[in-house]
């Protein structure tokens, strides 16, 4: 695994990241769907499975079920060879073939996907030659092909997830922010401090993380290239500097700054020229803002009312419309990439849960379970969200369909917060 190393002040190394996460689906009250996905030929120098992969994919979202390798009557690898018969009779209506060969000095993938029932070629790809230790996105970009094609909406496994994960107790915690692909696998450690490290944000074209971080109990806001490992400090203002959003077109900040003073309130800050305009004024609490796809919008989080409720506020400033009213507090609100949904934590009775609402302020329906559910954030396709979720255990990772229907656990072995989805690459 490559390493890239940077210092801050002594206080922030990129190292290597140690053991994935674990994958666990539970909850699940839909029937997934039955599909083959058939280990591809593979030709010698072409060694890699890329296969596996691909059925783990679609195996983690719920909706599909594939048929286990050793259950296989026939292993085919072009549409000519399959026997269609076979797997009607082991009630498989779709199944994903394939062939790897050596190719350009990497390894070049065909793939095609079959309806079984109507005998009948769904897709057909020839996938660019890639080297053997890119072929895990290969077999994500196949998946999101398959799922797209049998569900109506693009896939989302070739994205990436940023976290944070702690370690210790007391004066010895030390505290990590990772980025590691939708699967939950190769994780990388982008920063480490012995000091906080807080919400990671994507930008818009998945380059750049924004992030708050601490130096001797100053909070300050980060942004990492991830290319190069160059980090900017973007401001670092005396009292509070959190939440970070970015705007659709990158070009814009908004944060949560106290200047100083005992509230909070929201800023714009120009990613370019570092220009700061104040969108919100008053002694309430406001923080944690996110923009509205069309980049007009910014729904965030006030105590304004007596208790925190969700807000939206026009980018250029103006009055702020609450939008919430079910339940005691309303927090962390998150747009869907098509803006006509908001996630946020509803807390009710004593539980915090994910919920999700029209924009436009309509009825808020509950999608996980509780006790302690924080942090959601939107796939990329809108689809799915992915939260973290308190247990006796500690604090996992774990997504939910927005119709709470399909639920799955990124298992860690220590506490995780903070999660962000990536866009998809553009």
């Amino acid at each position: 695994m490559m390493k890239k190393y940077w210092c801050l002040l002594g206080l922030f190394v990129v190292v290597t990241a140690h053991a994935d996460l674990n994958i666990t689906i539970s909850g699940g009250q839909v029937a997934p769907q039955p599909i083959a996905v058939v280990p591809f030929q593979t030709a010698p120098g072409a060694e890699f499975d890329v296969a596996q992969i691909v059925q783990d994919d679609l195996a983690s979202s719920g909706l599909f079920k594939p048929l286990d390798r050793k259950d296989m009557l026939e292993k085919p690898s072009q549409p000519g060879q399959v026997n269609y018969r076979n797997w009607q009779v082991l009630g498989i209506n779709d199944i994903a073939i394939g062939q790897q060969r050596p190719a350009n000095g990497g390894v070049a993938v065909r793939f095609y996907l079959l309806d079984t029932m109507r005998q009948q070629q769904l897709l057909g790809y020839d996938m660019p030659a890639a080297p053997k230790d890119q072929l895990r996105y290969v077999a994500h970009r196949i998946a999101d092909l398959i799922y797209e094609k049998l569900t109506g909406t693009p896939g989302y496994f070739d994205t990436q997830i940023a976290y944070i994960e702690g370690h210790g107790l007391g004066d010895k915690r030390k505290f990590k922010l990772i980025i590691c692909d939708s699967d939950g696998r190769y994780p990388r450690v982008i920063a480490a401090s012995g000091e906080p490290l807080m919400s990671p944000a994507w930008s818009p074209d998945r380059k750049k993380l924004a992030f708050v971080g601490y130096h001797r109990g100053r909070s300050a806001i980060f942004v990492d290239t991830l290319a190069t490992g160059q980090l900017h400090k973007m401001t670092d203002a005396p009292g509070i500097n959190g939440a970070p959003a970015w705007s659709p077109d990158g070009r814009l900040l908004a944060v949560a700054l106290s200047a100083g003073r005992g509230n909070t309130n929201l800023y714009v800050i120009n990613t370019a020229t570092g220009q700061r305009h104040q969108l919100t004024s008053g002694t309430a609490i406001n923080t944690e803002p996110d923009f509205s796809p069309d980049g007009r919008t910014i729904a965030f989080t006030s105590d304004r009312g007596g208790t925190p409720q969700v807000y939206t506020i026009p980018v250029g400033g103006g009055a702020a419309t609450r939008i919430t009213f079910q339940g005691k507090q309303n927090l962390r609100p998150r747009y869907a990439p098509d803006g006509k949904t908001l996630a946020v934590v509803n807390q009710d009775g004593g539980q915090y849960r994910i919920g999700v609402m029209p924009v436009s302020g309509g009825p808020l329906r509950i999608i996980t379970d509780g006790p302690l559910d924080e942090g959601p954030s939107f796939a990329p396709n809108g689809n799915v969200l992915i939260y973290e979720k308190r247990t006796s255990n500690g604090t996992d990772l774990a997504t939910v369909t927005i119709d709470g229907r399909v639920n799955r656990v990124l298992r860690s072995s220590s506490d995780v917060q903070d999660p962000a989805w990536s866009p998809y690459i553009q």
